[in-house]
């Protein structure tokens, strides 16, 4: 796989600063039951980095600690990590909203089936992805199969009522573009989401995110393959917008990789690009527990465009209009 990280060092980036903490990100590990070309993270089922208990309860323990008011888990397939019930659970005893960043076929992999019910009983808001409303382009992008393996999972979480209006239970989808392109304006693909998926198989969900694919890891090195990695972040500067700047997931949250080390985004995690505080080369969370870290400038570097580009694109989909 190509390295891109050399190919964004040189940056004209805006520099930007950390607002109040509002969610810590955690990435509890790579393992994942499908590889799609587009992750970022370059997960699969081949991976074997994986969170532990004790690094979980320093999480815990952060959360507390900052007063951030939402717990963001990704992965890989975060529900794959065996600390995952563990972090959901001591989350909500805490007060704090969670998020489960979830490819929607984990609902069907052995030891998952109660799954389901265990988000829907700790009232987890969802964030699936499902890059397309056909199966053609779904397949395409993340293996044979997985469209129809993640329409019937969409099924069996609204009979649990997720994406039912007054359920109280949230169940957002996540669009990626299938090649080196700008994701479309939000609002009208959300209904177009809406009235096919609805039309043909009966089932529902509350928002529709649009996220950009990132030029790193298995994307990136396949723009690097094809010759167009430099045409695709000519494509995201020249739509750059300076309005975007103040609404960018990294002035509000922080990302925790599966060992506890901070980061100021999931993107620079995956990079290895740590959150910078005087004196440390990469600073564990335990290192900063009651520390603000308001203020505090954001490594930035060329792949930040992808979240500025257009309409913009965060972990809460398009960032403006």
């Amino acid at each position: 796989m190509h390295a891109t990280l050399p190919l964004l060092l040189d940056t004209s980036f805006p520099p930007i600063r950390r607002a109040r903490l509002e969610t810590l990100q955690v990435n509890v590990g790579y393992v994942c039951n499908q590889s799609c070309l587009h992750c970022h993270v370059n997960a699969g089922p081949t991976r074997t980095e994986a969170m532990t208990r004790e690094t979980a309860d320093h999480v815990l323990g952060y959360l507390e600690a900052s007063g951030a008011a939402t717990l963001d888990i990704t992965g890989g397939a975060p529900e794959l990590n065996a600390q995952f019930r563990h972090l959901v659970r001591g989350a909500r005893r805490r007060g704090a909203r969670v998020i489960d960043r979830c490819n929607l076929t984990v609902l069907h992999e052995p030891g998952q089936e109660d799954l389901a019910a265990f988000l829907a009983a700790e009232r987890v808001e969802i964030i699936a992805s499902l890059p397309c409303y056909t199966e053609e382009l779904v397949d395409r992008q993340r293996g044979k199969g997985v469209y129809e393996a993640s329409i019937r999972a969409i099924a069996k979480l609204n009979a649990l009522g997720y994406g039912r209006e007054g359920s109280g239970l949230t169940l957002d989808l996540v669009y990626n573009p299938q090649g080196p392109s700008l994701p479309p304006p939000q609002a009208p693909l959300e209904a177009d989401y809406k009235r096919i998926l609805g039309e043909a198989f009966g089932i529902a969900f509350n928002r529709l995110y649009t996220l950009a694919n990132m030029p790193i890891q298995r994307f990136g090195s396949t723009l690097v393959t094809r010759g167009e990695f430099n045409g695709y972040m000519d494509l995201l500067r020249a739509a750059h917008r300076d309005a975007n700047l103040g609404s960018v997931m990294c002035r509000s949250l922080v990302s925790v990789d599966w060992q506890g080390y901070l980061y100021d985004c999931d993107f620079n995690q995956m990079l290895g690009l740590p959150l910078r505080v005087a004196g440390r080369a990469r600073t564990h969370l335990t290192e900063v527990l009651g520390r603000d870290l308001e203020g505090n400038p954001i490594v930035v570097r060329e792949h930040c465009y992808g979240c500025t580009a257009g309409q913009g694109s965060s972990c809460g989909g398009a960032l403006g209009a």
